[in-house]
This record gives C-alpha cells, sequence and structure tokens, in this order.
C-alpha cells in the first residue's frame, strides 16, 4: 500500500461531509462505536482536545481523540484505522501525532481503555495500570444546584463542601 499520499490534520470541529465519513468509519472499524450519532459524535469532538484526523486525498481514512487538563492527566478515545489502513503502522502514527500535540507533549499520566488492542498499545509503550479499576455508568450522580441562580444555591454548595 502506498501510504505516501497520507496527511495528518489537527480539528477543532468537522464539517457535516467529514462527520458523515466518520460515522461510516466506525461503523467499518469500531464495533464498540458503531452507533454514534453524527450528534454525538459532533459534541464529543467539540469537547475533545487534541482531535487527529487522517486522510487519503479525500478519503478519512484514521481518527482519534483526546480530553486532557494539559498537565497532569489526559485520556485518549476513539482511536480508529479503516480496515483497508490497518496493520500498515498509521495506527501508532496516530497515536504518537495524537500525544506530541503541545496539550499532551507534558502531561504526566495518558490514559486509554481498549477491549482487544491492548498489545497494539504496549508496543507503543503503554503499560497495564491495575489502580485504574473504577467506573461509573450513565449519570447517576445527583447534580449540584447551579452556582449562577443566587447567593442562596451557593451558600448551600458552599455548606455541603464542608460535610
Amino acid at each position: 500500500m502506498n501510504c505516501s499520499t497520507i496527511q495528518f490534520k489537527y480539528i477543532d470541529q468537522v464539517c457535516q461531509s467529514d462527520l458523515a465519513q466518520l460515522i461510516s468509519l466506525f461503523q467499518a472499524a469500531a464495533f464498540w462505536a458503531r452507533d454514534r450519532s453524527e450528534q454525538d459524535m459532533a459534541a464529543a469532538i467539540a469537547h475533545s482536545h487534541p482531535v487527529v484526523t487522517a486522510w487519503d486525498r479525500q478519503r478519512l481514512m484514521g481518527f482519534a481523540r483526546a480530553t486532557s487538563d494539559g498537565v497532569f492527566r489526559a485520556t485518549i478515545w476513539d482511536v480508529v484505522i479503516d480496515p483497508d489502513y490497518q496493520g500498515s503502522g498509521l495506527g501508532r502514527k496516530m497515536v504518537e501525532t495524537l500525544v506530541s500535540h503541545p496539550h499532551m507533549s507534558r502531561v504526566e499520566r495518558i490514559y486509554l481503555m481498549t477491549t482487544n488492542q491492548q498489545g497494539f498499545y504496549h508496543r507503543i509503550g503503554f503499560q497495564e495500570n491495575p489502580s485504574t479499576t473504577l467506573v461509573l455508568y450513565g449519570s447517576r450522580v445527583e447534580p449540584l444546584p447551579s452556582l449562577a441562580t443566587n447567593g442562596e444555591a451557593l451558600a448551600k454548595v458552599e455548606y455541603l463542601s464542608e460535610v
């Protein structure tokens, strides 16, 4: 396979036609994300930084995103390579491009979750982390009252934080 035409791009948002390609990419290459909607992916991208895409001319063939505070912690999400391009080193290049972004390059710890690709990430340098084993599914935490509504709500929050 000739990979000389592949370009990597950092993005902040995605246009509608690229979003349609992204959904197709997930359907073809990501069993864990086949049912994602364009609207939900647009929101995920808007709240992620950095986001990297890989293109072979006009064809989206790779995608990865992260969230990070830029100093202490980051998490990599949704590393996806088109099946036609898998095994060519592009997945590694996607992850390397993501972690070399200035918002990620000095982060103390970068986390990721994977179902079947532990070996791939081990070869890049990721290690098992048995201490990170907790997960909260869905939105089961009761939200705090809005801090912007009035002083009474703020006082209530301050009181709760002292308990």
